[in-house]
């Protein structure tokens, strides 16, 4: 897989970063396909890295995952927890055993998911239903997830605060574009 590069230019001149070394300069973590150590190795890095940077700004995770290694996916949960920044976290295409777990490890309030997502994970609560289950994946929309308490919102388009919060300035518009599932 190639990786786009971006160029940015400044008095002191040119400078070209690949994409995701330029979206983690904005504090945008993504995790892209399967969990497993090399991920979590590059995503606890990045964390740790962002949080030495600036404890006190939110770190934005974005998920596209199938799942993967519990291991890893624990390491990277640990990992969020551990830190003082918070790990606003967003779900596009799908987010499904480990990934739902880390989509769900974000902060309070913080959690999305984007309206074509799907949420998947492997059992569901309480006991008597778990024991019903057991044999099949549960996949939900993005408003069942926000019932489900996974997420806190669905979004179909970024919020002005994460604009303004993603490019170091103040968003005019501060109200949520948000989808209601009520």
């Amino acid at each position: 897989m190639q990786v786009p590069m971006v160029i940015e230019q400044s008095e002191r001149g040119e400078r070209a970063y690949d994409i995701f070394s330029r979206l983690l300069k904005d504090r945008i973590v993504c995790i892209n396909g399967p969990i497993f150590d090399d991920t979590a190795h590059v995503v606890v890095a990045q964390l740790l890295f962002l949080e030495s940077d600036n404890p006190s700004e939110p770190i934005y995770m974005y998920l596209n995952s199938p799942g993967g290694s519990v291991t890893a996916g624990l390491a990277i949960y640990d990992t969020m927890q551990y830190i003082r920044s918070p790990v606003n976290t967003i779900c596009m295409g799908q987010a499904a055993s480990m990934g739902s777990l880390l989509l769900a490890a974000g902060a309070k309030g913080e959690r999305r998911s984007l309206p074509n997502a799907t949420i998947m994970i492997h059992h569901r609560q309480p006991i008597d239903i778990v024991q019903k289950n057991m044999d099949r994946d549960y996949f939900m929309t993005p408003e069942e997830a926000k019932e489900f308490g996974i997420i806190d919102e669905v979004i179909n388009q970024r919020p002005m605060a994460l604009v303004a919060d993603a490019v170091g300035g103040e968003g005019k518009d501060k109200g949520p574009e948000v989808q209601s599932s009520l």
